[in-house]
C-alpha cells in the first residue's frame, strides 16, 4: 500500500470506522486472502468483542497489508453491500492519484459532554479540563476525531493497541507479539540500545596486485556502498578499508578488537574480497588480500575472542563475508516451482573464488589452535556454501550483499537477525542458472534485532 492509501485510510477512519459493519466483512476478507483465519481472530480479540473495537483494528491492520490491499478492500465492502463506503474510498481515491492534496483531514472538531446533571459552568469546566472528573464523579466523554482527542484520552493510553504485522507467516499475530515481547526481555534478546550501537568496519579489496594472479573485483564498491549506508541506518559507526594487504587486513581487525567496547552494543565486520577452501577447527574459508597471501575466517573470527576483545565479552560479534568458498560452481536441482526470470543467464556475473591449494601455506595454521576458547555470541554469515563459488555481477554487485541488503532494508525493523538470514538465503538460492546458498555458522545465545 503506497503512502497516499495509508493517508486515505487515515483521513477516512473515524467515518469507516463509524459505518464498518465488520460481521458482514469476514468471509470476504477470507476469501479474497487479504486476512487469514488466525489475523481475524487476533483482531477480534484486540477488539474486546466491541464492534467499533473490531472495525478500528481492522483499519489499523489493513495499512500494512501490501499495495493491492485497499483495492482488495473495497471489492470486499462492494461484495458485502457497504456501498457507501466503497464508493467513499474509491472516489477518494481516484482523488489522490490525480490530485494528491485532494485528500485532506475531516473537518471535524471534538465536542465534550458532560453528564447531564453538570450546571453551565461546570460544563464549561470540563470543556477545559477533560481529564478531570465532573462532580458527579462521572467523566466526560470525547467525540470526535481520535487524532483531535486529548492525550490522557488517546486509545492507546486506554489501552495498548496490538502490534501491527507488517508480513505474518503461519504463526499470526501471535508471532508478531511475540518477537515483541523477545525484544524487550533482556533473557530473549541482545540489548541493543547504545546510540551509537557499535562500530562497523567493511574490508572492501577490488584490486588485486599482478603477482597474485587474482582479476579485479568489479561491482564490489556498489556492495560496500549498500553495507556502509545500510549499517549506518542501522546506528552503527561505519569505517571503510579498500585494497589491503592480508597484514594490513589482519592489522585493521586488530585495531578495531583493541578498542574500547565498553559503552556499545555490538560489532560488526563486513569482508568483500576473493576467497577459497581453507582448512579449519572452527570455521571455514579465507579470505585475500590484495597481494595473493589469504587469511583464514577463523583466524578473523578469533581475534575478537574474549582475550583479544574483552570489551566486547557477552555482546553479539557478526562478520559478512562476501568471498567464493572454492571453486565448484553449483547446477542445483530442477523443481517445478523454479521461476523463468530467476533462471535467466547473466553474462555479467563472475564468481569471486580462486583454486583451492593444498597445504598449510593456504592459511596461517599456527593461529588455527585448539585451545582457543569456545565462541560465543558470534555469528559468521558466509555469502555461499564452503568449497562452492559466490557470484558477483560487475554492474549490480553480488548476489548476496544486494539481497541482504534489501532484506535488511524491508524487514530489519521487526524480525530478528536469523529470520533474516533465512530470508537471504531462499532468495539468493533461486537466482540463476549457476546456484549459490548462502549460510551461517551462529554461535549466538540470544535473539538479535537491530535498532532500526
Amino acid at each position: 500500500m503506497d503512502e497516499a492509501d495509508r493517508r486515505l485510510l487515515r483521513r477516512c477512519r473515524v467515518r469507516l470506522v463509524g459505518e464498518l459493519q465488520v460481521a458482514a466483512l469476514w468471509d470476504a476478507l477470507l476469501n479474497r486472502e487479504l486476512f487469514t483465519p488466525d489475523m481475524i481472530e487476533d483482531i477480534q480479540q484486540a477488539g474486546s468483542g466491541s464492534r467499533r473495537d473490531q472495525a478500528r483494528q481492522l483499519i489499523l491492520d489493513l495499512e500494512t497489508r501490501g499495495s493491492q490491499a485497499l483495492p482488495l478492500f473495497i471489492s470486499c465492502l462492494e461484495d458485502t453491500g457497504q456501498d457507501t463506503l466503497a464508493s467513499l474510498l474509491r472516489t477518494s481515491r481516484q482523488a489522490a492519484k490525480q490530485d494528491p492534496e485532494a485528500i485532506r483531514p475531516l473537518d471535524l472538531k471534538p465536542v465534550v459532554l458532560g453528564p447531564a446533571s453538570l450546571k453551565p459552568e461546570e460544563l464549561r469546566v470540563a470543556k477545559q479540563d477533560p481529564s478531570q472528573p465532573s462532580q458527579g464523579k462521572l467523566a466526560p466523554v470525547v467525540l470526535g476525531p481520535e487524532e483531535l482527542w486529548p492525550a490522557k484520552l488517546r486509545p492507546e493510553v486506554l489501552r495498548p493497541e496490538a502490534p501491527r504485522p507488517v508480513d505474518v507467516g503461519s504463526g499470526g499475530f501471535s508471532e508478531i507479539r511475540a518477537q515483541d515481547r523477545a525484544k524487550g526481555n533482556a533473557d530473549l534478546a541482545y540489548v541493543l540500545n547504545a546510540d551509537p550501537c557499535g562500530h562497523c568496519l567493511i574490508i572492501n579489496n577490488v584490486n588485486f596486485c599482478h603477482e597474485s594472479g587474482l582479476n579485479t573485483r568489479r561491482g564490489s564498491n556498489i556492495d560496500c556502498e549498500r553495507m556502509q549506508q545500510r549499517f549506518h541506518l542501522l546506528h552503527f559507526v561505519v569505517e571503510v578499508k579498500c585494497n589491503l594487504t592480508a597484514k594490513q587486513m589482519v592489522q585493521a581487525l586488530g585495531e578495531l578488537a583493541r578498542r574500547d567496547h565498553s559503552a556499545l552494543d555490538c560489532c560488526v565486520v563486513v569482508i568483500l574480497s576473493h576467497g577459497c577452501q581453507a582448512s579449519h577447527l572452527q570455521f571455514p574459508g579465507a579470505v585475500y588480500g590484495m597481494d595473493g597471501y589469504p587469511v583464514s575466517v577463523e583466524k578473523i573470527v578469533n581475534i575478537f575472542n574474549g582475550t583479544g576483545c574483552p570489551s566486547l565479552g557477552g555482546k553479539p560479534k557478526l562478520f559478512f563475508i562476501q568471498a567464493c568458498g572454492g571453486e565448484q560452481k553449483d547446477q542445483g536441482f530442477e523443481v517445478a516451482s523454479t521461476s523463468l526470470e530467476d533462471r535467466t543467464p547473466d553474462s555479467d556475473s563472475e564468481p569471486d573464488a580462486t583454486p583451492f591449494q593444498e597445504g598449510p601455506v593456504t592459511v596461517d595454521q599456527p593461529d588455527a589452535v585448539s585451545s582457543l576458547p569456545t565462541p560465543s555470541d558470534i555469528l559468521v554469515s558466509y555469502s555461499t556454501f564452503p568449497g562452492f563459488v559466490s557470484w558477483r555481477d560487475t554492474k549490480s554487485g553480488s548476489w548476496y550483499i544486494e539481497t541482504l541488503d534489501s532484506i535488511f532494508e524491508q524487514w530489519a525493523h521487526c524480525e530478528d537477525l536469523q529470520t533474516l538470514l533465512l530470508r537471504v538465503a531462499n532468495a539468493v538460492s533461486v537466482k540463476g542458472i549457476y546456484k549459490q546458498i548462502p549460510g551461517c555458522f551462529n554461535f549466538l545465545r540470544k535473539k538479535l534485532f537491530f535498532k532500526t
